[in-house]
């Protein structure tokens, strides 16, 4: 679905990203893992030219996306992003509407398909459409980026560190919440995070970048079992460490039960 070959970004002397080759198979999710500069947030904007690339090529469905314009190419692609975006002097239904209103929908088709998306995150359509953007949760304001993002039937799905804001209680029933909608949608999704804990709970496939490069491709079992480099083992000693503690604190619990 999604083909990345040879894809690179120069911002003058730096290479933000090296000659990236990456694919992503229809309803899959692959999650672009590193930390802070190593070119996955430029690689998820080169996918739909809100970067344009150095040199390389990305495909989606087989086309590339070079011979679309932009403008075309992004009302085509669903985006979310941590900070969500949404047009403060729109309320709810008029945020989920913006893209198929461009895109020349017919308004009872809008309408129903606002209607559909607010349902689908679980915000009652009935309460929630007429709502000022301003008087909403992080929570709520995250699920009206979501339905936004999904608005006009994308195939594909961008997501740039979308839950990494919230509460953890929050984040967590969001994550559960996307990976139900993009099952049932059979969306196929690059997404974002430094969050290694993140990435196993959600991701397909884990590609790690550093420095602009592709260091390991795998399954979240596969990085675990056989990181491929000292970064990876790194990376996965976080939510190992984590799952490790959880574990001899169960473990009291059982040998200590409260009386």
């Amino acid at each position: 679905m999604i083909e990345i070959r040879g894809l690179t970004k120069r911002f003058g002397d730096v290479t933000a990203v090296d000659a990236l080759d990456l694919s992503v198979v229809r309803g899959e999710l692959v999650v672009l893992l590193g930390g802070s500069g190593c070119g996955k947030t430029t690689t998820l904007k080169m996918v739909n030219r809100l970067v344009e690339p150095s040199a390389g090529e990305v495909r989606i469905g087989g086309e590339d996306t070079r011979e679309v314009e932009p403008f075309l190419l992004r009302r085509r692609i669903g985006y979310g992003f941590q900070q969500v975006g949404l047009f403060p002097h729109l309320d709810v239904a008029g945020n989920v509407a913006i893209t198929p209103t461009l895109l020349g929908w017919a308004p009872a088709r809008v309408d129903k398909r606002v209607d559909e998306l607010l349902s689908l995150v679980r915000l009652e359509p009935a309460r929630f459409r007429g709502r000022a953007v301003g008087s909403l949760s992080g929570g709520e304001r995250q699920r009206v980026g979501l339905a936004r993002a999904l608005a006009a039937e994308p195939e594909v799905l961008l997501l740039d560190e979308p839950f990494g804001a919230l509460d953890p209680l929050t984040r967590d029933h969001l994550q559960q919440e996307f990976q139900r909608i993009r099952r049932d949608l059979g969306l196929t999704c690059l997404f974002v995070t430094h969050d290694m804990v993140e990435a196993l709970l959600l991701g397909d496939r884990i590609a790690v970048m550093e420095k602009g490069r592709l260091i390991q491709l795998g399954t979240p079992a596969e990085l675990l079992a056989n990181p491929a480099s000292e970064t990876v083992a790194r990376l996965m000693q976080t939510p190992r460490r984590q799952a490790e503690a959880v574990d001899r604190l169960l473990s009291a619990g059982r040998e200590h039960p409260s009386r």
